[in-house]
Order: structure tokens, then sequence, then C-alpha cells
């Protein structure tokens, strides 16, 4: 028998995805009107509108097919119920990286990730690496850029 895997997300992911799918809902019937209009025109083979329009709908249902199905496995942890001395999903972490600057993430869902602000997913290279590491210890992570090293400065659950 299948099991389903749960996927762990803090609250703001979830929301941030719950925004996406209705977005996308909104557009169906847009796109649909466009479909219509573009097969008024004639011709489908060279209808330039009409081939589009129904490419955005294919992407449309397979979009709103796949956070459906990430909002129904959605596991929601809050990271202000959790505590410990170990790096965990939802943990906020400041390192120094080999120039002894301090650089602050927070281990998400892959959902939500974004580097940009500092939320990086639990199975990306160096979210791998810091699961479980605690104050003091060193890391290391081979990422495309090459070898990073970082210590583990400090670790929040806010």
């Amino acid at each position: 028998m299948a099991t389903v895997e749960k996927m762990p997300m803090l609250a703001i992911g979830y929301e941030k995805l719950s925004d996406q799918l209705r977005a996308l809902k909104a557009e169906r019937p847009i796109v649909v009107d466009a479909i219509e209009e573009a097969r008024a025109h004639g011709d489908l083979s060279e209808n330039a509108e009409y081939h589009a329009a129904k490419e955005r709908q294919g992407q449309i249902e397979a979009s709103i097919v796949d956070i459906e199905d990430k909002l129904s496995r959605a596991q929601i942890i809050d990271p202000s119920t959790l505590s410990g001395d170990k790096i965990v999903f939802g943990a906020t972490v400041t390192l120094l990286d080999e120039d002894e600057h301090p650089v602050r993430y927070q281990i998400v869902g892959q959902a939500e990730a974004d580097a940009k602000l500092g939320m990086i997913s639990y199975s990306s290279p160096l979210g791998r690496a810091l699961i479980g590491r605690q104050v003091g210890e060193e890391v290391e992570v081979t990422v495309p850029s090459g070898d990073k090293f970082y210590l583990v400065e400090k670790i929040e659950f806010i």
C-alpha cells in the first residue's frame, strides 16, 4: 500500500500556496473565454491565439493539480512551538561564513524556499548539511560554486 508523504511547511508557505491556487482558479474562466474567442476566428490550425490560450489552459490545470496535491499533504509546523539545541525544520540559524560574516537562514519546506529572503529548503544541500547540527559545529557543504564552510553560531525558533 502506498503511503502519502507529508510535506512540512510553515503557515506562511501554506498561505502563499493557497493564494496561488485562488489566483489560478480565478484565471480559469478568463482562459476559457480566450479559447472561445479564438475559436470564433475560424481555422484553428493557423490560429496562434487559440494555441496560446490552450497551452495556458494546460499550464493552469497542471499547476492547480500540483498545488492542490501539496496543500493536501501539508504538515504545518509552527517554529515558535519548537525548542532544543539542534537544527530542525523551522529553525532560524545564524552562521558565520569563511570570512566570519554572519548569514541567517530559516529551514523551510521546498514550496516556500527563497534564498534571497533567507529561507532555504530542508532538502537543499545547505539545508541537509545543517539539519541535526548544534551551536559551535562546523558545516561543510558542496554547492555548484564549490565547497563552503560555516560555523553554527546561533539557533532560534521564532
